[in-house]
């Protein structure tokens, strides 16, 4: 991320409407499942933005008439006084852009089905439409818009900085998160029964391809809504709104997938501390760890519930 993005701290109220309008499609797409809503808040979000824009420009117009007023005497001194186009890299973010990133992934995502299949096709569209909704905004952002504003910073963030090295907060950290899921999901999926969203896996063959699906998925979780929703918001708004925002969505596709009952007081924090990490971190290859060492108990979990004879390692699975 860039220093402008981590300098931003003051919300200005349209622009926030904007973001809120578009994130907001995320909860009517994927947990109302209500498409002509969820659709019509896309639009109506980028409207503001358009909305936002037009008057800033505006205003801008103004200012800048007013001042090559004031100085007309002068000469030339005028046009040498930082009245010029900024180059590329000195323009203000653009909001419409930005947030015409998200819709476009979110739509993506809304051509498919979310519910958990593991046969060949539902593979497949999944892989299709999960890597359009990261592909499409990251092409278009940069040989379109032409502003980088996406990026997945593996090993570099995005100012070419090397990520820092793995201290000792960052692996006790993922082996608190091993713990806490051990304690936490074998109770929340078998006692809630929400183990049932996902297909019966009862056989090597399934239980292989559920063990690449829920890493795959965890994977694009971070590719999509932490170095795309997150970054591009980040771009905008204070850390707390950016982070609230990008976990909106991420809940809202966790919800669908099938994380359902109590399970947003457990993917709302978790949505909230992938980003805050992230920031910190600077580093996609922790934030992609932390989420595949989660998914692993969430497998191991799933594979226990539909056969306790499997993984029989959880205290507090009912």
């Amino acid at each position: 991320m860039t220093q402008e993005q981590v300098r931003i701290t003051r919300l200005d109220p349209l622009k926030f409407a904007a973001a809120a309008l578009t994130v907001l499609a995320a909860p009517v797409l994927f947990v109302l499942e209500q498409a002509v809503a969820g659709f019509a808040l896309l639009l109506a979000g980028l409207a503001v933005a358009w909305w936002y824009e037009r008057r800033a420009t505006r205003r801008l117009e103004a200012v800048g008439a007013g001042a090559a007023g004031a100085g007309s005497g002068a000469g030339d001194a005028g046009s040498a006084s930082g009245l010029r186009d900024p180059s590329p890299a000195q323009r203000t973010p653009s909001l419409l852009r930005d947030l015409s990133l998200v819709a476009m992934g979110l739509a993506i995502v809304r051509t498919i089905n979310l519910e958990a299949q593991l046969d060949n096709w539902s593979m497949l569209r999944f892989t299709l439409a999960l890597g359009g909704a990261v592909a499409v905004p990251y092409l278009v952002s940069r040989f379109l818009y032409r502003d980088r504003a996406i990026g997945f910073p593996w090993r570099h963030d995005h100012d070419g900085r090397p990520n820092p090295r793995w201290g000792r907060l960052h692996w006790t950290w993922l082996l608190a998160v091993l713990l806490l899921g051990w304690l936490i999901l074998p109770w929340y999926f078998i006692s809630s029964g929400v183990y049932l969203n996902w297909p019966v896996v009862d056989t090597p063959d399934l239980i292989a391809r559920l063990f690449v699906g829920v890493g795959a998925v965890g994977i694009w979780d971070e590719l999509f809504f932490i170095c795309t929703v997150f970054t591009v918001l980040l771009r905008h708004f204070p850390v707390w709104a950016a982070n609230m925002l990008q976990a909106t969505v991420f809940v809202s596709f966790l919800w669908e997938l099938g994380y359902r009952a109590w399970g947003p007081l457990l993917t709302i924090p978790f949505a909230l501390v992938q980003g805050f990490i992230f920031l910190r971190t600077r580093s996609l290859s922790y934030v992609v760890t932390v989420h595949l060492l989660f998914d692993a108990v969430v497998f191991a979990v799933l594979v226990h519930a539909h056969d306790p004879s499997l993984f029989n390692i959880f205290p507090t699975a009912p």
